[in-house]
């Protein structure tokens, strides 16, 4: 369910904004993206793991929360997010 170190990596090679980039916005929802995704895969075969579906809806608060500040404060960097992570927003 967790990411592994080296997938981590390389999210934060993709979405960092500079070199010594690893909390900004842009990482932080595609690493929480990546941590939904395999919850989401985990449940198909596990639906009754109600205490990870806890953590799930937690990941997906969070997440939404990063969304709306770099929406309200940087609107094209947000744009370019959810382009490039194909969310729904």
């Amino acid at each position: 369910m967790s990411i592994t170190l080296e997938r981590k990596q390389q999210l934060i090679e993709q979405y960092k904004t500079h070199d010594n980039d690893t909390g900004s916005p842009e990482v932080q929802v595609a690493i929480l993206t990546e941590r939904i995704n395999n919850l989401t895969e985990h449940f198909k075969a596990h639906g009754k793991d109600h205490h990870s579906r806890r953590g799930l809806l937690r990941l997906v608060s969070k997440r939404k929360a990063l969304l709306t500040y770099l929406a309200d404060n940087q609107i094209e960097r947000y744009r370019e997010l959810i382009k490039r992570l194909g969310l729904r927003r």
